[in-house]
């Protein structure tokens, strides 16, 4: 016994360098990055390393650098608590694709180790072969083609072999301490992956307890063990569920995406063979060992039949599950994501690894063999006739195939022959490794390239410090050269967020400014025209510079981020225009109501918008406007080309998904007539009044009052902004922060409350006059959270003071002892 526990780590840590060393070596023939690293994964890193440095203007609990400020925790706890990622700010900042692929490899290492030692639990068998079992789950189909670029969600690759083993030890009746430790551990890491990890290990345990037979008694308190060790995991992760509910509730909807397509019966057997990707199918294979083993399963007569039709049947549902809308929405929390609808998969290769495992611990003998070869012929089969299958597929299959089949038949008939069992252990292995290599080599080929140059970012990154004063004004760097999270990446002021958890308030403040916004809100872009950016208080945003990399900062003349709306200011909300100039608080745009004048005739709802002809040269629509102005035109949903005083671009608008931002057109000529032709691909609604023309002197007088009215000092924590005021301000305070939920505002040192909103930002009423304001702001549910977890973390210690106690053994005192020995 003691030899066996010497040799397990031996065991999980040869699992682990064989799935890292794989997942490497394609990626280093491949020569590039998991896909789809560079687009959230980076920047989120990038802001972590200036967390941690303490060069972030905000902290843990809110993010100043995106949206113009937003909530950030519910985002760390979903993108940046996989423990692995912390130590990546050991790394130089501009290395973000190294720390996130090193994130990778670590996460790939725990799994793969965690799942050899849960074979082995599962069910005794030839340690060894446990090495390129788990590796058919470390470096699964949905590893090499989804997870690998997103550090979160591999998180749920570890979560799922470890609530394996939390259920073994319940099957066992022991470690209740450990075991809710590492519910939270799981759940605290990404509560996305755990949630379906949960699910599949209870399935699991299920199997298990109920495949073998178990005196009732035993499967009673089993039971009562993984219930009470789930529960008491989930309190202590309170923290992360209560934050993420609450910042759930509050965000700006996902988009709606259309139910599951026919897809075909081949289709998804095609994600059973190794190399075929297919996306967006589920991409559950797991080699060609895994495959076997699992189609040689119900051949096995070594396995009894009771624990076979376990397998199957469980197997069956959870497949069965993956492609039927109803419960694919079960599987996505009532929602199918615009990601993928199959971003889980990796529970089902889970489960196949470990069905494969009780096949392969029952040495399968040649019927099981022959069996599982003909099985897998058959989908070959089914699957060839239904679609184009890449060439790797047939020689991995062919190839590899028959000889690990000749390798396991080996171990069958001469398991007393040690060099015999070695040498096919090591075949197999080889086998394996070189599936995974060839697998990952194709997936990451077929990935689209979002690598980022580090010298780019250096260069972005110099020039956004070089225009920072920060809380002074904003530094934002738009327009997003690398990603949508470029505030971030870049560690500016800006408007652009692409989070799951962006808030509704500021989706909606950002798109009602004319900002523009994709994936239905949830990726917000920068203001970009300048009445937007004074609004923010943007004194400088990156532009156009010199080569090699393009970047320089542009100053602008800007308020304070703390200006006055004076009492009985209107607030207009018939048009951005409108809005804008309320928050502003002068008139600064005229904005005629277009005439048609020429091509299809459009037809104007009222305040709602025209409906604009698709097809033909298009439709001519004329404004008049103070001749010497800029005109901008805010097509918001429009879809179709937009052309007028020499500006000719691409407007790519799609209601509810995709809102294009407000676009300079030109300067108004002497006739004050400006002209625009929409060209439009479809029937496309544009707003009653699109165009709107700036008057720069208007801008300059406003700009210049908010100035002398605003603050005349602002001082950021990394949640509080406390802003000192003209002394006797009446009116309004307006921040320009989008007024979401969490913060509380005082005036004068007075107590706090929730502020008012203003056309979505936050307003503080100042009263019969104030000097001073101080907001700060808390994330709903942290308290209710720490409170539950504190509490929860109280009586698990005391639990696990009680049976280490008990389990001292009773010491007679000393003179007792002695009178004892008298005769």
């Amino acid at each position: 016994m003691r030899t066996e526990r010497r040799r397990e780590p031996l065991v999980c840590g040869a699992a682990a360098g064989l799935a890292i060393g794989g997942y490497a070596l394609a990626a280093g023939l491949r020569g590039r990055w998991p896909g789809g690293a560079g687009t959230v994964a980076v920047p989120y890193h990038a802001h972590l390393w200036d967390l941690l440095h303490g060069q972030a203007a905000g902290d843990l609990l809110f993010n100043w650098n995106s949206g113009y400020g937003v909530p950030f925790l519910a985002d760390f706890f979903a993108y940046l608590m996989n423990p692995f990622s912390w130590p990546t700010a050991l790394l130089p900042r501009d290395q973000g694709q190294l720390a996130v692929f090193l994130v990778t490899l670590a996460s790939i290492g725990l799994g793969t180790a965690l799942m050899a030692h849960l074979l082995g639990r599962l069910h005794p068998g030839p340690r060894w072969l446990r090495v390129p079992a788990a590796v058919g789950y470390g470096l699964c189909a949905w590893v090499l083609d989804v997870g690998g670029g997103a550090p979160m969600w591999l998180w749920g690759l570890v979560s799922l072999p470890l609530l394996g083993l939390v259920g073994d030890w319940c099957l066992h009746e022991r470690r209740w301490v450990a075991g809710a430790l590492c519910v939270a551990l799981a759940w605290a890491g990404n509560l996305y992956t755990a949630a379906l990890a949960t699910l599949v290990a209870g399935l699991l345990f299920a199997v298990r307890l109920f495949a073998t037979p178990r005196p009732f008694r035993h499967r009673v308190r089993s039971t009562g063990r993984a219930v009470t060790q789930t529960a008491v995991g989930l309190l202590l992760a309170s923290p992360v569920l209560f934050v993420a509910v609450r910042a759930a509730r509050g965000a700006q909807p996902e988009s709606p995406v259309q139910p599951l397509g026919p897809s075909g019966f081949e289709g998804h057997l095609a994600q059973l063979l190794p190399a075929t990707g297919g996306r967006p199918l589920p991409d559950v294979a797991i080699g060609v060992l895994g495959l076997l083993l699992v189609c040689g399963l119900p051949f096995n007569r070594r396995v009894r039949v009771r624990e076979r039709a376990a397998w199957g049947v469980t197997l069956l549902l959870v497949v069965l599950s993956f492609v039927w809308t109803p419960t694919v929405l079960v599987w996505h929390g009532l929602a199918i994501p615009a990601g993928g609808p199959y971003r889980v998969s990796f529970v089902l290769s889970g489960l196949l690894v470990l069905a494969g495992w009780v096949s392969l611990a029952h040495r399968p003998d040649r019927f099981t063999l022959l069996g599982g070869g003909a099985l897998v012929a058959v989908i070959a089969v089914l699957v060839a006739v239904g679609r184009s299958v890449p060439a790797a597929t047939w020689v991995l299959l062919g190839v590899g195939g028959a000889v690990l089949l000749a390798a396991l038949r080996v171990l069958e008939r001469r398991h007393t022959d040690r060099r015999a069992n070695a040498l096919a252990t090591w075949v197999i292995g080889a086998v394996v490794l070189g599936n995974a290599v060839w697998a990952g080599y194709a997936a990451l080929g077929a990935a689209p390239d979002d690598s980022v140059s580090p010298a780019a970012v250096r260069a972005g990154h110099a020039a956004v410090r070089a225009g920072a004063d920060w809380p002074d004004g904003r530094s934002d760097p738009g327009p997003h050269a690398f990603t949508p999270n470029d505030p971030l990446l870049l560690n500016g002021q800006g408007g652009g967020y692409s989070s799951g958890y962006l808030p509704t308030a500021a989706a909606l403040l950002l798109h009602d400014l004319g900002a523009g916004w994709t994936a239905g809100g949830r990726q917000t872009g920068s203001v970009t025209d300048p009445v937007g950016q004074a609004l923010f208080g943007i004194g400088a945003h990156l532009d156009d510079g010199p080569p090699p990399h393009g970047f320089a900062p542009v100053r602008a003349l800007a308020p304070p981020l703390v200006t006055v709306l004076p009492p009985g200011a209107r607030t207009g909300t018939s048009s951005v225009w409108a809005r804008q100039e309320s928050l502003l608080g002068s008139q600064v745009y005229d904005t005629p109501l277009p005439v048609p004048a020429g091509g299809p005739v459009p037809t104007l709802h009222g305040t709602s918008g025209w409906s604009v002809p698709g097809g033909g040269e298009g439709t001519v629509f004329t404004a008049a406007c103070t001749p010497g102005s800029t005109a901008y035109f805010h097509g918001v949903w429009y879809r179709g080309t937009v052309s007028g005083l020499g500006t000719d671009y691409r407007s790519d608008g799609e209601q509810p998904t995709t809102a294009v931002a407000v676009h300079r057109l030109g300067t108004v000529p002497a006739d004050g007539v400006v002209r625009v032709t929409l060209r439009s691909d479809i029937v496309s609604q544009v707003p009653a009044r699109p165009i709107g023309c700036l008057r720069a002197d208007a801008l300059t007088a406003a700009v210049t009052r908010l100035t002398a009215t605003g603050a005349t000092r602002v001082e950021a924590g990394g949640h509080t902004l406390t802003a000192t005021l003209p002394p006797g301000s009446t009116g309004t305070a307006l921040l320009s922060v989008p007024a979401t939920e969490g913060w509380t505002c005082a005036t004068d040192g007075g107590g706090s409350t929730a502020p008012t909103p203003v056309l979505g930002m936050i307003g503080v009423p100042l009263g019969g006059g104030a000097g001073r304001i101080s907001c700060a702001f808390r994330p709903p549910g942290l308290t209710e959270g720490l409170t539950v977890a504190s509490g929860t973390a109280a009586v698990l210690a005391l639990v696990a003071a009680f049976a280490r106690l008990s389990r001292r053994p009773t010491r007679t005192p000393r003179r007792e002892r002695r009178l004892a020995t008298r005769p």
